[in-house]
């Protein structure tokens, strides 16, 4: 099954995934996550699926992160109320988010991907 990316392609860490992907010759398709974020359903299906904590996805680094000031937020916050947010402004999600409906990574470390996508 091909997988989908959730990608940003003005994203550094994105292209990497890509590349990374491209060069095991591993299909997928794209999603241009600030113009087609996942909706809130899908956001709950990627966090049980990933194992992670829904904080993992929101994108700290990011400008839009600061400027709402989603770190204090987040400390009170509930898991609906988190995906919430990361469902209203794709630019808030950390990137890519890689799924082949059963497993899901987040961001992109190559060991990472060895092991989940190989």
């Amino acid at each position: 099954m091909a997988l989908t990316v959730y990608w940003y392609p003005q994203c550094g860490t994105c292209k990497k995934a890509k590349k990374w992907l491209d060069n095991q010759d591993i299909s997928y398709e794209t999603v241009h996550i600030v113009e087609h974020p996942p909706s809130e359903e899908q956001l709950k299906t990627l966090i049980e699926q990933s194992g992670l904590p829904p904080k993992k996805f929101f994108n700290t680094s990011g400008k839009k992160y600061r400027e709402l000031g989603m770190k204090d937020k987040l400390q009170d916050a509930s898991e609906a109320e988190m995906r919430s947010w990361l469902a209203s402004d794709g630019m808030l999600i950390k990137r890519p988010i890689v799924t082949d409906g059963n497993k899901v990574t987040v961001g992109f470390k190559e060991e990472t991907f060895e092991n989940t996508w190989k």
